[in-house]
C-alpha cells in the first residue's frame, strides 16, 4: 500500500541523540493560529509555499549516461505524464523531449524502469500503454515495437546491442523476457518465479542476472538473485540461484564493467548492504558491513542505489543514515571510503564524466546532478521544482525517539523557523504517517511537509515499528501486528510531543495515505482524545476486502502483516477501521482516486457511509481519473486547498 510520490526523495546527515530534539525542549517555537499565517523573525517574507508551486514542479528520475558519455538522459514528469529528456553532456544544447508521441510508464510508487540507451542514436522505452519500443534519440520517432503483450518495464540492453531484456507483466505473471533489438522474433521468457524484474547483462552479453521472488514473500522479506546463460536464438540455459532465499532479501544485481565481479544488495547480515561476489555469484562479501541501509524496499523495478566505477575499482552508493542520506564511494579492495555528498542520490549511473543522479534534501529541491568522484564537485543539469522554494522557510528535521511500551520508536520533527502571534503560544502539529507500511519518512524533499511548516505548523513524521531504515529487526517488528503496534507508536509519539511542548496538544491533526491512512483511521477511532481532526488519503479500511481485491503484487502481503487466512480472519475484522467506524468522533477528510486498483474506491465509500451513519462529520471527495496517488496538476492543487480549509476550520479556528 505504497502511495505514489510526487517528487523524488533525498536527505542529509543523521547523528545519534536523545529522545527529544537538540536545543531547549521547553522553549519551543510558536506558530500562527491561522492556516495562512507566516512566522516572523528569521522567516522569509516571501510567504508560505503554495499548492501551485508544488503541483507545477516536475518529477525527475532515472538519469543515464549514453554509451559514449556524450549525452545524458533522464525522465521528466509533469501533470501525470512522463517523458524522456536528453541533453549533451557539454551543455551546448538545451534538453529535448524524445517521447512526444510515446509517453513513458509511470515512475514512483509501483512504477519504475522506464527506459535505457541502445546507442547514442537510439533508446528503448517502456511506454505508458505497456509496449516496449525502440526510438530515435533525436526525437525522430519509433523504429520498432519489441513487445506489445502485457506491460513492459525495466529494459536492459545487451552491451553488444543484440537484444534487450525486460520485465513483462501480465495479469497472472511477471517474467524476465528477452527480445532481439531488430524485432525478428517474439520475446522469450526466461524466469519462472511469481515475480521477476531488474535484469542485468554481463559485459560479454552472454549471461543475465535478475531479481525474483515467490508469493507469499515480498521482495524485501525473501527474494533471490538468479542467473542464466543465453545461447543462439536467445535460448537460455538452466537458471541458477546465486544469492538470497528464505528469510534473506536481495536485489539490484549488476556486473562490474570488467566482468570480474557482480554486486547486489543483501540483508543477510541484518541490514541491506551492497555485497560483491565473483562473476558467478560465489564468494559474496559485504562491500561495507554497516548498520546503515544501502537500499530501500523494492516497491517497483528500476532501483539504482549503487553504481560501479568505470574502472571497476570502487562502488558509489547511497547510505541511509536512519532517515538522512549520504553519497559514499568505497574501494572494492581495502577499506578506503570517501564521503562524496550529503543528501539522497537516486538512480546512480557512473561514467568517465562522473556520477549522475537525482539529488535532493529536506531543504534542497530535486536536481539532476553530476558529481566528480575525485574532486567531489557538483554541477547541475536540470531542476525539478519551480523557483521560489529556497526563499521560503524550509527547515531540516531533527531525528527524535520516544518509548512505546518497551520499544523505542523513531521519527522526524520539523519545527517552524520562528514564531508570530501571541508570545509563548505553542504551534499546532500535523502528524504524518507514511504508507507501505514497509516504508520510511526521510529527511527528503517533501513539499507536503514544507507546505505546512511554512504555515507555522510543527510536523511530526512517525517511523513506527515496521518502518525501514533501521534494520531488518525493526521492520519485522510489525509482522503480525499491523493495526496494533503502528497505532500504539503513533499515539505514543503524540503524547511525547505534548510532554516535550513541541505543540499545542489541543491542536493536533493526523494525516496519511494508503497504509498510512489505515493507521490514521485507527488512531482517530481508538485515540480520539489525542487528535482534533484526521485526513485519510486512499486509506485501507477493510482488511478482508483488501485481501480479496488488491493487485497481484500485494495479494499475499497481509499474510505477513496480519496473518494467513482463513486462520486469522478475526484479526482482519478486529483491526479493520470500518469495524471501529462508530468510534470516530473527530472530523474526518477522506480523499480517494476513482481508478485506484490498490485500495479500491469501495473501501472509502463503505468507510465514509459507516462514519456518517454513526454521526461523524466527514468531508469526502473523489478524484476522477486518479489512482493510488494523485498525479494531475488540478487534483494536487485541489487536495491542498481542500485540506487547508478543512484543518483551518476544525483545528485552528476551533480553539
Amino acid at each position: 500500500m505504497e502511495a505514489s510520490p510526487l517528487i523524488c526523495k533525498s536527505g542529509a546527515r543523521w547523528h545519534a541523540g536523545r529522545m527529544c530534539p537538540a536545543g531547549p525542549a521547553r522553549t519551543p517555537n510558536s506558530a500562527s493560529s491561522t492556516a495562512s499565517g507566516t512566522a516572523s523573525g528569521s522567516v522569509s517574507t516571501a510567504g508560505p509555499i503554495s499548492a501551485a508551486m508544488i503541483a507545477r514542479s516536475r518529477t525527475l528520475a532515472e538519469p543515464r549516461w549514453s554509451p559514449s558519455g556524450r549525452l545524458v538522459g533522464w525522465l521528466d514528469g509533469f501533470d501525470g505524464r512522463i517523458d524522456v529528456m536528453i541533453a549533451p553532456t557539454d551543455g551546448i544544447r538545451p534538453p529535448w523531449v524524445v517521447t512526444a508521441d510515446t509517453p513513458v510508464t509511470p515512475v514512483g510508487g509501483y512504477g519504475g524502469g522506464g527506459w535505457a540507451w541502445v546507442s547514442d542514436e537510439e533508446i528503448v522505452v517502456a511506454t505508458a500503454d505497456g509496449r516496449l519500443v525502440r526510438l530515435r534519440a533525436d526525437g525522430g520517432g519509433v523504429l520498432a515495437v519489441l513487445s506489445r503483450d502485457g506491460n513492459a518495464s525495466a529494459p536492459a540492453v545487451a552491451p553488444d546491442g543484440s537484444a534487450v531484456a525486460f520485465t513483462l507483466e501480465r495479469d497472472d505473471t511477471s517474467d524476465i523476457a528477452v527480445v532481439p533489438l531488430d524485432a525478428t522474433q517474439w520475446p522469450v521468457r526466461l524466469s519462472h518465479a511469481d515475480f521477476a524484474w531488474d535484469a542485468a547483462w554481463s559485459p560479454d552479453s552472454t549471461t543475465l542476472a535478475w531479481h525474483e521472488w515467490d508469493l507469499p514473500d515480498m521482495p524485501w522479506s525473501g527474494s533471490r538473485v538468479a542467473m542464466a546463460t543465453l545461447g543462439p536464438a536467445l535460448v537460455a540455459g538452466p537458471t541458477r540461484v546465486v544469492a538470497g532465499g528464505d528469510g534473506v532479501a536481495v536485489g539490484q544485481p549488476r556486473w562490474s564493467p570488467d566482468g570480474s565481479r557482480v554486486a547486489f544488495v543483501s540483508d543477510r547480515g541484518g541490514t541491506p548492504n551492497v555485497v560483491v561476489a565473483r562473476a558467478d555469484g560465489t564468494r559474496a562479501v559485504a562491500l561495507r558491513a554497516e548498520p546503515h541501509e544501502h537500499a530501500p524496499p523494492a516497491w517497483g523495478p528500476g532501483l539504482r542505489t549503487f553504481a560501479w566505477s568505470p574502472d571497476s575499482a570502487s562502488i558509489a552508493f547511497t547510505r541511509n543514515e536512519h532517515g538522512f542520506g549520504r553519497l559514499v564511494r568505497a574501494a572494492r579492495r581495502g577499506r578506503s571510503t570517501t564521503n562524496l555528498a550529503k543528501a539522497f542520490h537516486h538512480g546512480l549511473d557512473w561514467s568517465a564524466n562522473g556520477i549522475v543522479a537525482v539529488r535532493s534534501g529536506a531543504v534542497s529541491p530535486p536536481q539532476v546532478v553530476v558529481t566528480d568522484a575525485a574532486s567531489r564537485t557538483r554541477r547541475v543539469l536540470a531542476r525539478g521544482a519551480v523557483a521560489g522554494f529556497e526563499a521560503r522557510a524550509l527547515v531540516e528535521p531533527t531525528p527524535v525517539r520516544w518509548r512505546s511500551g518497551t520499544a523505542t520508536v523513531h521519527g522526524l520533527l520539523y519545527r517552524p523557523a520562528a514564531a508570530s502571534g501571541k508570545r509563548g503560544s505553542l504551534p499546532p502539529m500535523l502528524v504524518t504517517v507514511h504508507g507501505g507500511p514497509t516504508d520510511q519518512s526521510q529527511a527528503d524533499w517533501n513539499p507536503r511537509i514544507a507546505f505546512w511548516v511554512s504555515r507555522g505548523w510543527t510536523v511530526l513524521s512517525v517511523n513506527y515499528r515496521g518502518s525501514t531504515g533501521y534494520g531488518r529487526a525493526y521492520r519485522e517488528a510489525l509482522d503480525g501486528y499491523w493495526g496494533t503496534r503502528d497505532v500504539a507508536d503513533v499515539a505514543a509519539g503524540i503524547r511525547h510531543a505534548a510532554r516535550e511542548h513541541w505543540c499545542d496538544p489541543r491542536r493536533v491533526a493526523i494525516t496519511g495515505g494508503s497504509a498510512g491512512g489505515f493507521t490514521v483511521l485507527l488512531v482517530c477511532a481508538l485515540h480520539a482524545n489525542l487528535v482534533a481532526a484526521g485526513v485519510s488519503l486512499f486509506g485501507v479500511t477493510d482488511l478482508l476486502g483488501l485481501a480479496a481485491t488488491t493487485h497481484r503484487f500485494e495479494s499475499r502481503y497481509l499474510d505477513r502483516l496480519v496473518g494467513a487466512l482463513p486462520r486469522h480472519a478475526d484479526r482482519y475484522r478486529d483491526r479493520s477501521p470500518i469495524t471501529h467506524a462508530a468510534s470516530i468522533t473527530v472530523p474526518m477528510l477522506v480523499l480517494q482516486g476513482r481508478d485506484d486498483k490498490v485500495v479500491p474506491i469501495a473501501q472509502a465509500d463503505a468507510m465514509v457511509a459507516a462514519m456518517r451513519a454513526a454521526g461523524a462529520e466527514v468531508d469526502y471527495h473523489v478524484y476522477e481519473g486518479e489512482g493510488h496517488g494523485f498525479r494531475r496538476l488540478a487534483s494536487i492543487v485541489d487536495e491542498y486547498a481542500r485540506t487547508e480549509a478543512f484543518l483551518t476550520h476544525h483545528v485552528l479556528k476551533a480553539f
